[in-house]
């Protein structure tokens, strides 16, 4: 028997969110049928055809993100890496970038990214480097992405060659944070403990 389902249920089955299902239905891609109540209703021989067009209607996404705001050009170095390749692939895209710790899980463009996909809007996430995502986590976000049935695509498969720099830079933030909280931002023991971190840091890179 051909069942006929709701727009939640063959949503999920779709791996997409109900708008998407909705736009379909104003481009003629996907006509539900009505209820006498006028709710939507799909029959489950319409769902496994509909595949393709989920993978058509999906967008690419590209994340780019440094750490503070000493390292915009480096910032703008991923995103120029992102865009080239994206072009070569042929691939229409959108770009969003973040300033902040790759430990911050609460950063703008982030929290944008991880929305797209588990609404189901993403098809592709392109980044430079799993780092470039979060610092620790990121096999979570991959885990999603794989749930999520999201193809994730890394230009740059090898050591990240700012790990160091970058990390040491995740480290001071958190303890300018802290310390911050614990003496006062403009303390006299809060800035020696602060001098005292920025020239172990200086002094680790040497």
């Amino acid at each position: 028997m051909d069942k006929l389902i709701t727009i939640s249920e063959a949503a999920k089955r779709l791996g997409i969110s109900p708008t998407t299902l909705r736009r379909w239905e104003e481009s003629g891609k996907l006509i539900p049928e009505r209820t006498q109540g006028n709710q939507r209703r799909y029959r489950l021989s319409q769902i496994e055809p509909a595949t393709h067009l989920r993978q058509q209607d999906r967008k690419t996404l590209a994340y780019a993100r440094v750490s503070s705001h000493d390292q915009k050009d480096d910032l703008e170095r991923q995103k120029q890496v992102l865009e080239l390749y994206c072009a070569q692939q042929g691939w229409t895209f959108e770009l969003i970038s973040d300033i902040g710790s790759g430990m911050n899980y609460y950063k703008k463009g982030l929290k944008r990214l991880l929305n797209e996909i588990l609404i189901g809007n993403v098809g592709r996430l392109v980044i430079t480097h799993k780092d470039r995502l979060l610092r620790f986590g990121a096999e979570l976000v991959f885990s999603i992405c794989e749930a999520k049935q999201v193809e994730v695509v890394m230009v740059n498969k090898g050591e990240d060659t700012t790990f160091e720099d970058d990390l040491a830079t995740d480290v001071l933030e958190i303890i300018t944070v802290f310390s911050a909280r614990l003496y006062g931002s403009r303390s006299r023991k809060n800035k020696k403990l602060l001098d005292g971190v920025k020239q172990a840091v200086e002094d680790s890179r040497t």
